[in-house]
């Protein structure tokens, strides 16, 4: 979750059509796609393994203030920094100090290998420094919620009061998870349409190759991602696989629609969050909001709004890919090849569409429903495995790179970035049996392995 600054569009909105603009501002021509790549991973201590707070010596915040010396610059709420910007995008803190880059707009998926690769060597040197380590993971293995800290951002504190209000497990979404993103470019309404629904459609292969969640609190829990699962009982107005998607008029103003129906968490005025959770946009609209009368609300209160959704794909002015677990370094290269792949060339997408346009509603709950415990053993509603299922879908996603031709100074194109990917399917193994073995084998149990054997 991006932080929010102050130099967004403060433009009252006066009718729907600025509502709409957000996403019909969003419109490319391909030319000018581009991929931002978001990341987060787990900071501990190393001497003695602890989440650290922010505010002690040699914790998140002096993490942040050390990667000062590369060029970032710090990013300031009620005096706290709470996140870096730079030119290779925006580094900000979740909830419990999982740590994210959320990366440039960058035209290919070396570039974005190499933004991740920078990153995480700016992070290890400075995390070196201050005794801190770093876990790419989709769940913390062993920690509990009581364990963690919470970082001094406002729109968290008013989350975390929320949460426990409408799901059973949001704090641990908020405090316990780590995730990989990737956000892409549509270039009309249509386009938007199409890769709306053939992501959300596939969103479960990416849960099943990224499958990584497979302990908590030093235990097995029986799940493969339980990140995903996480996810079904968050909260149900704000979360899911958006069913109206695939209805024949969906498009901009549909998703609007969504979207004011979805409660809101905050208002944020004068550098503070105001907590408005549960009251509805349509009442901001009117000016009908108790915590702020009279007032309604800017363009800047409405992209904060559409933050605020956790759908499988969410919608701004790009479409965000949301379905897979926190993971190593090739992994953060092997998600953008995925979806880069699939949408970004025409020829793969109509056929990406194919693979899944008969599928029913039902029939796509169930396999989202089902992947996180199985992932790779879950039964598409073709009666294939996820396994032989994914491999059709990375070959049109190779297909879909081979014809973008994006090359590197070697004259490689994008294809090998999906080989973390290939080598899941080819052997049946997601990163979460890899970690079950080790833990059940060679670990005996002893989660704290974890730590000197996975981290970055």
């Amino acid at each position: 979750m991006t932080q929010r600054t102050d130099n967004g569009d403060s433009r009252p909105i006066e009718s729907r059509a600025d509502l709409l603009s957000v996403f019909e501002g969003g419109e490319k021509p391909p030319a000018d796609w581009r991929i931002g790549t978001e990341h987060e991973k787990f900071v501990y201590r190393v001497e003695d393994h602890r989440a650290p707070s922010y505010d002690e010596k040699g914790g998140i915040r002096d993490l942040l203030m050390g990667l000062v010396e590369f060029g970032w610059k710090p990013v300031i709420e009620n005096g706290n920094v709470i996140a870096l910007s730079g030119a290779d995008g925006t580094i900000s803190l979740e909830p419990a100090g999982q740590f994210e880059l959320s990366g440039a707009p960058l035209e290919n998926l070396h570039q974005t290998c190499a933004e991740a690769a920078r990153h995480l060597g700016q992070c290890k040197m400075i995390g070196d420094r201050l005794g801190l380590g770093f876990l790419g993971l989709g769940m913390w293995p062993d920690k509990r919620r009581d364990e963690l800290p919470v970082m001094p951002k406002g729109r968290y504190a008013v989350m975390l009061r929320y949460m426990p209000t409408v799901g059973n497990l949001g704090l641990d979404m908020m405090l316990r998870t780590c995730t990989i993103q990737v956000n892409l470019d549509y270039s009309s309404e249509a386009d938007m349409v199409k890769k709306f629904r053939v992501g959300l459609a596939l969103q479960p292969v990416a849960t099943a190759l990224f499958a990584n969640s497979p302990l908590t609190e030093g235990k097995v829990n029986g799940f493969k991602s339980f990140r995903s699962h996480i996810w079904e009982d968050t909260d149900p107005d704000r979360t899911g696989m958006l069913p109206f998607v695939f209805e024949d008029e969906f498009g901009y103003e549909r998703y609007c629609d969504y979207m004011l129906d979805v409660p809101m968490y905050f208002v944020y005025r004068d550098g503070k969050y105001i907590d408005v959770a549960g009251r509805s946009f349509r009442d901001f609209l009117q000016g009908r909001l108790p915590e702020l009368p009279g007032e309604k609300p800017h363009i800047n209160d409405w992209t904060d709004h559409l933050s605020t959704a956790f759908p499988e794909v969410r919608l701004k002015s790009f479409l965000e890919m949301r379905g897979a677990d926190g993971g190593r370094w090739g992994r953060i290269c092997g998600l953008p090849a995925l979806w880069v792949g699939l949408l970004y060339d025409g020829a793969a997408l109509d056929a990406a569409w194919d693979l899944v346009k008969h599928w029913s509603i039902e029939e796509r709950e169930r396999l989202r429903h089902d992947v996180p415990k199985l992932a790779l053993d879950a039964l598409t509603p073709d009666g294939r495995t996820m396994r032989d299922f994914a491999g059709e879908v990375l070959e049109i996603a190779a297909a879909g790179l081979t014809n973008r031709a994006r090359l590197n100074s070697a004259g490689d194109n994008e294809g090998g970035f999906l080989d973390p990917l290939r080598d899941v399917v080819a052997t049946g193994i997601t990163p979460a049996d890899r970690l079950l073995d080790k833990f059940n084998n060679d670990w005996n149990g002893d989660v704290r392995r974890v730590y000197s054997e996975l981290s970055f």
